[in-house]
């Protein structure tokens, strides 16, 4: 609805409210007197689920209640036909309503399943019910089985399928014993959703003969029992530990639906042993913490209240010592229909227009049918008024008979919508809902709102008066809300007396009495003060309240927050509280609190009681509040005000600060006005015209500051023209033919007077004209049209109100609107500086063409094609900008050896004129890219192939290629480099020559006439010629040098053996020293490796493995049972060779020997077998 809003200033004075022509629906009243009296289609109020499910041993009671005016009848449909309610003696309705009563004993309950639709009609048209679905509940016995025992090994997995037979509803399944106590479960043990019991992994105490599956069907209270389920754990072969690995559900992954709103549950169940642990992550973001829940020892994940959001990929995770694994669930969330906004009653007048809105949202998109009373739209009788499009029906000019009740239907495979909403046209005369003569009491200073609820059709008209006057209340401080509330945002007392709302319309008027009283506020003028007392003493708190005398007042003491001690030593009087024979438990913070039935104040102090009176020590505290305001030497501008200091807490008065509030402008704002001395007590100030004055004071000294004083009495300054102009001024065109003239309000405290209003002038600058005048009121702008496409004006504001004019305005300079620039700049040239980059002159548009503020010049180039092609793909687009009055700009980035196209525009703030015709130009030749792809092909011994292609950009004509190659030894050092150039149609080359099972790193680059463009790597090897280290080690075995060289190391091997075993035979360590000592041959002492000197041997260190021992090429050792051989002090005895012939394998710690073969072995070791040990 439309309502003019009007602002009222003074009492007596009458109050209008105009309602604009009614476009939307009334507002259903909630007055039920007055829906009493009006013709109302029927609406159904109560009704039976979508899915009854009945219990057969009870009579069935399908709801179906409706209300309308006048009181609708009902009937009902069954499957989709007519249900004749009186043919069946079974079937009763009662008596004015359409709830259905069947008696089903003696009878079955499944003859009266089915789809059942209740229909409640009267005179203004039809409403239906849902479709209610009647099913019997059902509680199926188990069918006969036979279950054999089952036999398990310790350790493993086992499952016990329930599979409970299907009712309706599902049942409730759980396991008990013979002796009907649960079964236990844990993270080992637990019930799946389906009631199957699954053992991660089975134990001996898992043997028993009493594994019952029971069903609980909650209709009928019913419990149905499996045959019991016998496990016998067996351990003659237990399975060992092993990994998790998913019983349910099975394989990688697997997929879920579920429905938003409803509840989602995710199961996994692992078995493994030991027992794993689930753990729960959701992929795609967290998990719902709100929503969300575990279960059945964390193997179920519960999610509540189902949202879009929750869809993703949930992963679970089993996991015990021995690894881990994981299934991923894939989540996706489907949605039934469900509301965005419902279809809601509408009350039309006559000839008026009113829309119903079905919006509903859902996954699949619900499809949304419509039907008037019960029949579809599409088959119901042709109303030109009505429009139906998709989710809208709209009605038009409609009629008295045009009463109508609507359904919506909504609906996708998961379920569906269905709302009734009625549209009831009516022409009734206006009724005031707010009762008559109601009394409002506000405190002064407060807001007050009077009511004047009404009803009508057309929508009443509102209209308000005081005391019966005839002014119109059209200004501050009165506002009308759209609903007809007057609200008088401050409240004084001269607002109080008598109201009257009228409500008309074309069929005609009523009226309403209200009072309002303006009421004192309530203050605390003496507040009690923080108090220090000796022990057994007295303690007296004053509070002394002013208040309305109509007013009731109820004084209340609090300690600390709470109720007073129920002791007689705290006595209340009037304004006082006083405590007899204070204790330490008296200790506290005691707050007065006065209430009247409209507001409260209140105030606090802390008492603290003391053992002695101890030497006073100087406290230094903020000073109290001055007290005693009064105002003298009153004038138009200004005014006295004079004030009695409170006491200063041992700290002088350093100054105090005057502020004052605007009780007409800015209520409840205190601003500070001047600051004087501590040393005065008085203070001329000097005001405002147009402001009720209100002063505090503050006192202030190096503590800090005191609480503000308590307010003077109002101060009203009379009004004055305005002392001063609006600032911001600005002229600036919003379109091609108009001028924007805004500035910045003045204030209230600023209008200096009622009726503020704006004198704006403005005329052509350099044009002898007069000046153009408009003056405006509540309004920050004004629009001159009809102008010149960017032109200087110059432009003023000046402040008026009822009392005068305020000061000459200044005169600032604005331009109109601009328009599109209407030329383009001429005189293209480009000058190519290299390859990449090409600058580009013009001649600038003339100002008169430019038509606006100049922003500069937009440069949009593209490039042509290559000009290796005839034709080719355009580019993409590029624009360059430049700012200002530019001539001339820089094109960098372009690609060498290409056809450009480019165009030139001027840019203003209006945007872009039209463009320059388009230039070509060329970009010379540059240096190329990277070729393509560089491979490595067919590698041989002392060959590789090299293939290459193009590069992507030549940017000019390709001269031919450059490759440099060099080898790489094993510490990555590079060898000489090689250098080959090669044609510009050539692609592959073979190099020979190479050396075989070397790297080789190859560096290749394309040329133009420009150089060359950037350089690839690639790495490759030679393949490495087995025969040929074959042949070699066979070579090397047979020369002479080689074969003498073996025998030396072989016979001094050999001499050092047999000591060795010899010394260990006999116990204990073979000093080195005294064998230095006794024999000086050098040949025959063995040497430490690192300094060269004499050491000891030991037991430790015969397992120790020699430098540089060798294995035979097939990497085994043979030996006689009885030989002994440095192989026995290895655990790695099994030596073996890589490709170019090392040897890879080490001997090392300690070998373990049986007891025949310990220490009292005195054999030595076989030469042969000590040489096969070390060659």
């Amino acid at each position: 609805m439309d309502r003019k809003r009007k602002w009222v200033l003074s009492s007596g004075a009458l109050l209008v409210i105009f309602l604009g022509h009614m476009t939307t629906a009334l507002e259903v009243p909630l007055d039920p007197k007055v829906l009493e009296g009006l013709p109302q289609p029927p609406t159904i109020t109560h009704q039976s689920p979508k899915d009854f499910i009945i219990d057969p041993r009870e009579n069935i009671l399908i709801y179906c209640e409706a209300k309308g005016k006048p009181h609708p009848s009902f009937s009902w449909t069954r499957n989709g036909t007519h249900f004749d309610v009186e043919k069946d003696s079974k079937v009763l309705m009662k008596p004015s309503s359409g709830t259905l009563v069947i008696d089903i004993s003696g009878e079955k309950a499944e003859a009266y399943e089915g789809v059942y639709q209740c229909t409640a009609r009267n005179e203004r048209g039809t409403a239906v019910s849902n479709n209610i679905i009647i099913r019997q509940s059902r509680s199926p016995l188990w069918s006969k089985e036979r279950n054999e025992a089952i036999m398990v090994q310790v350790g493993v997995s086992l499952v016990l399928r329930c599979r409970p037979p299907a009712g309706l509803p599902p049942p409730i399944i759980f396991w008990m014993d013979n002796n009907f106590q649960r079964l236990p479960q844990n993270t080992r043990v637990s019930q799946a959703l389906n009631g199957d019991l699954y053992f991660s992994n089975v134990l001996l105490d898992d043997t028993r003969n009493d594994y019952i599956c029971y069903a609980r069907f909650p209709h009928t209270q019913t419990i149905q029992q499996k045959q019991p389920i016998t496990v016998k754990v067996l351990d003659n072969s237990p399975s060992g530990e092993r990994r998790p690995t998913f019983m349910a559900p099975l394989g990688k992954s697997s997929t879920q639906m579920a429905l938003r709103g409803g509840v989602l549950e995710l199961e996994c169940i692992a078995e493994g042993l030991p027992t794993p642990e689930v753990s729960w992550y959701k992929e795609s973001g967290d998990l719902p913490s709100s929503r969300m829940s575990f279960h059945n020892f964390q193997k179920t994940l519960k999610i509540a209240d189902v949202m879009e959001a929750d869809a993703g990929d949930y992963r679970c995770t089993a996991k015990n010592s021995l690894g881990s694994a994981h299934h991923i669930i894939k989540v996706n969330v489907k949605a039934a229909p469900f509301w965005i906004s419902a279809p809601r009653n509408l009350i039309l007048a006559p000839m008026e227009t009113g829309i119903l809105t079905c919006r509903v949202n859902g996954d699949p998109k619900p499809k949304i049918t419509w039907s008037v009373n019960g029949v579809p739209i599409e088959n119901s009788p042709k109303d030109v008024s009505r429009k139906v499009e998709d989710d809208t029906v709209i009605l038009s000019d409609v009629q008295t008979g045009s009463s109508a009740v609507y359904q919506c239907n909504a609906s996708n495979e998961f379920g569906y919508l269905l709302a009734n909403a009625f549209v009831n046209v009516l022409a009734e005369a206006p009724r005031v809902l707010t009762p008559p003569n109601n009394v409002y009491q506000v405190i002064t200073n407060n807001p007050a709102l009077l009511d004047c609820a009404s009803f009508g059709s057309p929508i009443p008209t509102i209209t308000w008066f005081k005391d019966s006057q005839t002014s119109i209340l059209n200004r501050d401080p009165y506002m009308i809300h759209n609903n007809g509330t007057l609200e008088i945002n401050v409240a004084q007392p001269l607002n109080s007396g008598k109201y009257t709302c009228i409500a008309s319309n074309n069929l005609g008027t009523k009226e309403n009495h209200v009072y309002l009283e303006v009421k004192e506020p309530t203050r605390i003028l003496a507040q009690p003060e923080y108090m220090v007392v000796q022990r057994n003493r007295k303690a007296v708190f004053e509070c002394k309240v002013k208040h309305d005398p109509t007013l009731i007042p109820t004084m209340t003491w609090l300690k600390d927050n709470g109720e007073l001690p129920d002791d007689e030593r705290f006595v209340v009087d009037t304004d006082s509280l006083t405590i007899k024979d204070v204790t330490e438990g008296d200790e506290g913070i005691y707050t007065c609190v006065m209430n009247t039935t409209l507001d409260q104040d209140s105030a606090s102090a802390m008492l603290t009681v003391v053992e002695a009176t101890p030497t006073p020590a100087i406290v230094y505290e903020e000073p109290d509040p001055p007290t005693d305001l009064e105002l003298t030497d009153q004038r138009d501008r200004s005014v006295q005000l004079t004030w009695i200091p409170g006491d200063e807490h041992n700290s002088p008065t350093q100054k105090f600060l005057v502020q004052y509030e605007d009780l007409l402008h800015q209520a409840g704002v205190w601003h500070n006005l001047t600051e004087v001395e501590g040393t005065k007590t008085t203070a001329h100030l000097d005001l405002s015209p147009y402001v009720y004055y209100s002063f505090r004071v503050l006192a202030m000294n190096h503590v800090g500051h005191s609480q503000p004083s308590q307010p003077s009495r109002q101060y009203r300054t009379n009004p004055a023209a305005p002392a001063e102009n609006p600032t911001d001024v600005q002229g600036v065109g919003t379109e091609h033919n108009n001028l924007v003239i805004s500035w910045k309000e003045l204030t209230g405290l600023q209008s200096n007077g009622p009726g503020l209003q704006y004198k704006v002038n403005w005329r052509q600058k350099d044009v002898e004209d007069d000046w153009s005048s408009e003056t405006v009121a509540n309004a920050s702008k004004y629009v001159v049209s009809g102008t010149p496409t960017f032109v200087p004006y110059e432009v003023k504001v000046q402040a008026v109100n009822d009392y005068g004019n305020g000061p000459a305005p200044e005169t600032v300079v604005g331009y109109s609107g601009e328009d599109v620039p209407m030329s383009a700049p001429e005189s293209v040239q480009v000058l190519v500086q290299n390859g990449t980059l090409a600058e580009v002159h013009w001649e600038p548009v003339l100002t008169p063409m430019v038509r606006g503020r100049l922003q500069g010049y937009k440069v949009t180039y593209w490039r042509e094609r290559s000009l290796h092609q005839a034709e080719g793909q355009q580019g993409e687009q590029q624009v360059l900008a430049f700012s200002g009055n530019r001539s001339e700009g820089r094109l960098p980035g372009l690609q060498p050896y290409s056809l450009y196209t480019l165009n030139i525009r001027v840019v203003n703030g209006k945007g872009e004129g039209p463009p320059s015709p388009n230039q070509n130009f060329e970009t010379p030749e540059g240096i190329p890219g990277p070729p393509s792809f560089l491979r490595i092909k067919n590698p041989n011994m002392d060959s590789l192939t090299l293939e290459w292609g193009p590069p992507q950009d030549n940017n000019g004509r390709l001269t031919g290629y450059t490759l440099k190659y060099q080898p790489v030894n094993n510490s990555n050092e590079l060898g000489p480099m090689e250098e080959m150039t090669f044609p510009a149609n050539e692609t592959t080359i073979t190099l020979a020559n190479l050396k075989y099972s070397t790297r080789y790193k190859f560096y290749f680059n394309a040329k133009t006439i420009k150089g060359s463009g950037p350089t690839i790597t690639e790495e490759a090897v030679t393949i490495m010629d087995e025969e040929a280290m074959k042949s070699n080690q066979v070579d090397l075995a047979t020369q002479g040098w080689f074969i003498g060289l073996m025998c030396a190391i072989a016979l001094l091997i050999l001499v050092l053996l047999i000591v060795c075993f010899i010394k260990r035979n006999k116990g204990g360590k073979y000093p080195v020293k005294e064998k230095e000592d006794a024999h000086q041959d050098p040949e025959i002492q063995p040497m430490k490796e690192d300094d060269g000197t004499f050491g000891e041997y030991s037991d430790t260190e015969d397992h120790k493995p020699l430098k540089g021992s060798r294995t035979p090429s097939n990497g085994t050792v043979k030996r006689d049972d009885s030989d002994d051989s440095l192989v026995d002090y290895g655990e790695g005895g099994d030596g073996q060779f890589n490709e170019d012939g090392s040897f890879i394998g080490q001997y090392s710690g300690k070998k373990e020997k049986d007891t025949h073969e310990g220490n009292e072995s005195s054999e030595a070791p076989s030469p042969v077998n000590a040489m096969n040990s070390f060659v």
